[in-house]
């Protein structure tokens, strides 16, 4: 590998908000359009109807309000002791706004984003195997990154990386996918995944093989797997051999929920760009103090700089770069969370299970439109919080009764973003929305995602009504622009 360093922003010098946003990141982060991968810029855009929370949402204007405020602060001196001192700030108020205060030795670094989180969990805990749900349902590149390989030609601090080749010093690790879902796209049965997994690991570790198992929480279409209860029974069963990642980067949890994860001494992977609403890329990775871990593992400079990390976790650990775009990807995040957190939980139930009732109601009624199952959601602890409601609504499209292909389903996707007054005079051809990208159902097709989000329950403690009708005006362009094909 022929890398090559770099800084993503020079010490000493800072662009603007915009600009910065947009740096420090893998070759996702930027296109030739001046947009994200995901098709979202760094300005807020309060014309776009943001339903796509399971992918990437525009930044909001309290978002990059909180972003452009810091970097007025750090334009003074943009230097490695601020950096610093600026996610020491953010780490505070991120375990204290997630109720972990009083874990003891609870550690939380900054990565570029949820394959960064992953593929740094991997190299800190060394596994020689590592089992996760497929790929389809977590995220492109994650296997990659889990296996100890470079998922992208660029990260944060490299570029001219080869993609798929090893860290250097790294011996990748093996890896098995688990399928989730048939190859109809409909959810397998809990106990039937949760019974391969325990057979997998069980032969492993009786041969004595380190096992990182991946939960994921959720997946790309709302699914929860394996079990907790059988995350927690494998780690305490083979405890010298299983490390558990919970792969939360949707981030679609309570603190009760994120703390019993870290009190079963499983790792959480988090981002404050899905739920949260967050600029992309932005994630962090939980680790508890029972987690056993290589002290320098190699190869990381290129992804991680030591100011990232807390600093017990410092020692030996050589990257000293600045990242500022993350700095403020996370800052706008946290603006986004310190407002959901001061919504009671009583009012998020009563939004969200508003929400999900009338888009399950449209999506039985409309018969452009086909449900994707999402099993019932099953969290530890058992309680009754926000967080066992469906967030997320798979669903397939549908012409004549014939589901559309993959093609076309990624081609609505394409037009919903786009103002198409110019092509029909119907109101919702101007309209411009966004949903979650299109996940893979095997030979059924593909299927888009309406999200409910932090930002629509901040929003919705007011004006459910008007986000219902929002939502509802996104399936009528759906409806228009099938007819047209």
């Amino acid at each position: 590998m022929n890398a090559r360093a770099y800084k993503p922003i020079e010490t000493g010098h800072l662009p603007d908000t915009r600009e910065l946003l947009h740096t420090g990141g893998d070759s996702r982060i930027l296109t030739v359009s001046g947009f994200n991968e995901y098709g979202c810029g760094p300005s807020p855009d309060s014309e776009i109807y943001t339903f796509g929370s399971s992918t990437a949402s525009t930044i909001s204007p309290a978002g990059f309000a909180a972003a452009d405020a810091l970097r007025q602060r750090l334009v003074a001196k943009p230097d490695a002791t601020v950096y610093d001192r600026e996610f020491g700030r953010i780490r505070r108020e991120l375990t204290s706004l997630c109720g972990l205060g009083d874990l003891d030795r609870l550690e939380l670094l900054f990565t570029a984003s949820g394959t960064d989180t992953h593929l740094i969990a991997s190299r800190l805990t060394g596994p020689d195997h590592i089992i996760m749900v497929e790929g389809a349902e977590t995220g492109r590149g994650v296997a990659t990154a889990l296996a100890g390989r470079h998922f992208s030609t660029r990260s944060p601090y490299a570029e001219g990386l080869t993609a798929g080749e090893p860290l250097a010093g790294a011996a990748p690790a093996r890896l098995s996918e688990i399928s989730i879902r048939t190859a109809d796209g409909e959810p397998r049965g809990g106990q039937e995944i949760d019974d391969e997994i325990a057979k997998q690991v069980s032969t492993l570790a009786k041969n004595g093989r380190r096992i990182l198992l991946v939960l994921v929480d959720v997946s790309k279409s709302g699914m929860i797997a394996p079990s907790p209860a059988c995350a927690a029974d494998l780690k305490a069963r083979f405890p010298q051999f299983v490390d558990v990642l919970v792969d939360a980067c949707q981030f679609r949890m309570a603190p009760s929920t994120l703390k019993a994860y870290l009190e079963c001494g499983f790792m959480v992977a988090l981002t404050g760009s899905k739920f949260l609403t967050g600029p992309t890329f932005s994630g962090a990775l939980l680790i508890p103090g029972t987690v056993r871990r290589q002290k320098t593992p190699a190869g990381l400079t290129a992804y991680a700089s030591r100011f990232e990390w807390p600093e017990r976790m410092r020692f030996g650990f050589s990257g000293i770069g600045v990242n500022f775009g993350l700095l403020l990807r996370w800052e706008a995040a946290m603006a986004e969370l310190r407002t959901f957190r001061g919504i009671p939980d009583q009012q998020i139930k009563d939004f969200l299970k508003k929400f999900a009732a009338a888009i399950r109601r449209r999506l039985e009624t409309d018969t452009n439109l086909e449900t994707l199952t999402v099993p019932i959601i099953r969290r530890l602890p058992d309680e009754n919080g926000w967080d066992q409601l469906q967030t997320i609504f798979p669903f397939r499209l549908r012409k004549n009764g014939i589901r559309l292909s993959v093609e076309e389903t990624s081609r609505i996707h394409i037009l919903l973003q786009k103002d198409l007054s110019s092509l029909s005079s119907h109101p919702v051809a101007a309209l411009r929305c966004s949903l979650g990208q299109p996940i893979s159902c095997g030979t059924g097709g593909s299927a888009l995602r309406m999200c409910a989000s932090a930002r629509l329950a901040a929003e919705g403690q007011n004006h459910a009504d008007r986000i219902i009708l929002r939502a509802f005006s996104v399936f009528d362009k759906i409806d228009l622009l099938l007819d047209a094909l």
